[in-house]
């Protein structure tokens, strides 16, 4: 298969792409985070385990946002955790 002018085999990417990283598990400490998630929160020294709920892992990392800017995948995990906080545990 041909895509921008590259060939690309469907079974190399099927192979590369980590389903398992990618799905939601509900952790010991009843968070729901994929692996993904937690590499990056392992990244910066965040221990999501002392965590109770969302919120209060949202606020440490966004403590840690507070004084670098630069933290792309950081940041975009908190976007990420605070969609998640608001469509499950937000009455509507």
């Amino acid at each position: 298969m041909r895509l921008n002018g590259k060939d690309i085999n469907i079974e190399d990417i099927i192979t590369e792409v980590d389903i398992d990283a990618n799905i939601p598990k509900k952790r010991n400490n009843n968070l729901v985070l994929r692996d993904s998630q937690i590499e990056i929160l392992k990244k910066y020294n965040i221990n999501y385990e002392t965590h109770t709920s969302l919120k209060s892992l949202i606020f440490e990392i966004e403590e840690i946002l507070n004084y670098e800017t630069d933290l792309e995948d950081l940041e975009q995990l908190s976007e990420e955790l605070e969609e998640m906080s608001y469509y499950n545990y937000t009455n509507k």
